[in-house]
C-alpha cells in the first residue's frame, strides 16, 4: 500500500494509474453488452463441458458464455503470439528478423497483429457454428452471420488496441492486465457458487474452511514458484584501460523456474481439448460420443488418461519453450564475446552444455509444478463435493504472474523517481 500511496503522489504515475483504471472500466462495460438473439443458457452449459470453450470463457471473464461483443477477448492475439514464437524458431528469415533489434521486433509484432485479425475472424465464425449446433443460435441469414463475425472480430481488435494503450500510457502489460481483470471478475461468481452449495447442504462449513486453507497454501506455492530462479554466475576478466587495471565484474544469468509462464499450459490444453472441441461441432456423431464418453478415450475430460497425458504434455512443452527461448549455444557465444566465463566451466561448447543441463533441470522442475497446478481443478472436481468451479490453478498462476509483473513495473517507475517501494 505504501508503494501505491507513493505512486499516487507523482502526477505522471497518478495519471497512468487513472488511465489504466479507465481502460479496465471500458473493458468491463463491453463484457456486459450482449450480441442479440443468443440463448445464453445453452452457452453456459457448453462452458461447463470442459472443452477449449470453457478455457476461453475463463480468459474472457465470462464474456463468451454470455456472448457479449468482447466474447473473443484477446485469445486470438494470444494464439497469434504463440504461433509466431514457434515460427520464429522454424523459419530462418523470422529468426533473423528477431535478431535485428527493436525494428525487427516491431515488424514481427505487426505480423502478429495481422495474424490475430485473421484468427479472430476464424474463431468468431467457429464459435458461431459451434453455438448453432448446440441450439444457442437459430439459423440466421448470411448477412446476420457476417454481422456477428464482424462484431466479434472488430471487438477483439479493439481489445488488442486497448491493451497496447495500457502498455504505452498506463502501467504494466496491457494484454496481461486484460486477462487478469477478466479472470478476477469471475471470483465473486465462484464465491456465490460455494455459498449456494452450502445453502443446499452439499458442502459443510468445515469443507469450505478446508478449501480456503488449501487455496491460501496454493497461492503461497504459486508465488514462491513464480519468484524462484536459478542463477548462473558469470565472471568477466579484468581489463587494462589507460595503464590502470580494473577488476573484472561479477553478474549472473537468472533462469526462472516457471520461465514459460502459462504458455506451456495453454499449449497442452489446446492439444488435449482440441479434439473434443472439434467433435462438439457434431454433437450426435459417433466421433463425439467416443471422444467425450468412451473409457478408452484419452481426451475424455476429468479422466485419469486425460490427466496423465496432460501432465506429460505440460512438462514437455515447458522444457521445449525454455530450450528454444534461452538458446544455450547463443548464450555461450555471447558470454565468450564479452570476455566472460562461468567459474569452473571452460568457454565454448562446455559452457553451452552446462547451460543446457541447467535449463533441462530447471524446466522439468517447473513443468512438474505447472502440471500439478493445471490438474488441480480436475482433482477437486473428482475427489471433492465442490463441482463446477472454474477458478483453478491455471487461473491462479496467471493472476500471480500478472500481479507480480504489475508490481515490478510500478516499483521500477518509483525507483526512477527516487521513491522507496516494497520490492527489495
Amino acid at each position: 500500500m505504501s508503494t501505491l500511496r507513493n505512486a499516487w503522489k507523482v502526477p505522471e504515475l497518478r495519471n497512468r494509474i487513472i488511465f489504466t483504471f479507465l481502460m479496465v472500466a471500458i473493458i468491463r462495460m463491453g463484457n456486459h453488452i450482449p450480441v442479440p438473439g443468443i440463448d445464453t443458457d445453452a452457452l453456459k452449459n457448453l462452458a461447463k463441458a470442459g472443452t477449449l470453450f470453457s478455457f476461453y470463457d475463463l480468459m474472457s471473464g465470462g464474456a463468451l458464455s454470455s456472448f457479449s461483443i468482447f466474447a473473443m477477448g484477446v485469445v486470438p492475439y494470444i494464439n497469434s503470439s504463440i504461433i509466431f514464437q514457434l515460427l520464429t524458431i522454424a523459419i530462418p528469415s523470422l529468426e533473423q528478423l528477431s535478431k535485428e533489434g527493436e525494428e525487427g521486433r516491431k515488424k514481427i509484432q505487426k505480423y502478429t497483429r495481422y495474424a490475430a485479425v485473421v484468427l479472430g475472424a476464424l474463431q468468431s465464425f467457429g464459435t458461431y457454428a459451434l453455438m448453432r449446433n448446440y441450439g444457442a443460435i437459430s439459423n440466421l441469414g448470411k448477412f446476420d452471420v457476417f454481422l456477428i463475425v464482424l462484431t466479434l472480430t472488430t471487438s477483439s481488435i479493439f481489445l488488442m488496441w486497448l491493451g497496447d494503450q495500457i502498455t504505452v500510457k498506463g502501467i504494466g502489460n496491457g494484454i496481461s492486465l486484460i486477462i487478469f481483470v477478466n479472470i478476477i471478475s469471475r471470483l465473486p461468481q465462484e464465491v456465490l457458487k460455494i455459498a449456494s452449495l452450502q445453502e443446499t447442504e452439499a458442502v459443510s462449513i468445515v469443507q469450505i474452511a478446508l478449501l480456503l486453507v488449501f487455496t491460501i497454501a496454493l497461492f503461497v506455492m504459486v508465488v514462491i514458484a513464480t519468484l524462484a530462479e536459478r542463477r548462473i554466475p558469470i565472471q568477466y576478466a579484468a581489463k587494462n584501460s589507460g595503464g590502470r587495471m580494473f577488476k573484472g565484474q561479477s553478474t549472473h544469468i537468472p533462469i526462472n523456474m516457471n520461465s514459460s509462464g502459462i504458455i506451456a499450459i495453454i499449449f497442452a490444453m489446446s492439444v488435449m481439448q482440441f479434439p473434443g472441441t472439434i467433435a462438439s461441432f457434431w454433437p450426435d456423431s459417433a466421433f463425439n460420443k467416443f471422444i467425450t464418453m468412451s473409457k478408452y478415450s484419452v481426451f475424455k475430460y476429468n479422466s485419469w488418461p486425460y490427466a496423465i497425458l496432460s501432465v506429460v504434455l505440460i512438462i514437455f512443452f515447458t522444457w521445449f519453450y525454455t530450450e528454444v527461448t534461452f538458446k544455450p549455444e547463443e548464450m555461450a557465444e555471447n558470454i565468450h564475446k564479452s570476455a566472460g566465463f562461468i567459474p569452473g566451466v571452460r568457454p565454448g561448447e562446455p559452457t553451452a552444455r552446462f547451460i543446457e543441463r541447467v535449463l533441462m533441470r530447471v524446466s522439468i522442475l517447473g513443468g512438474i509444478f505447472a502440471a500439478v497446478i493445471a490438474i488441480i481443478p480436475m482433482a477437486v472436481e473428482t475427489f471433492s463435493t465442490f463441482k463446477g468451479l472454474s477458478f483453478g490453478g491455471t487461473a491462479l498462476l496467471i493472476e500471480v504472474g500478472v500481479a507480480l509483473d504489475f508490481m515490478r513495473k510500478l516499483e521500477s517507475q518509483l525507483v526512477m523517481r527516487h521513491y522507496k517501494g516494497f520490492l527489495k
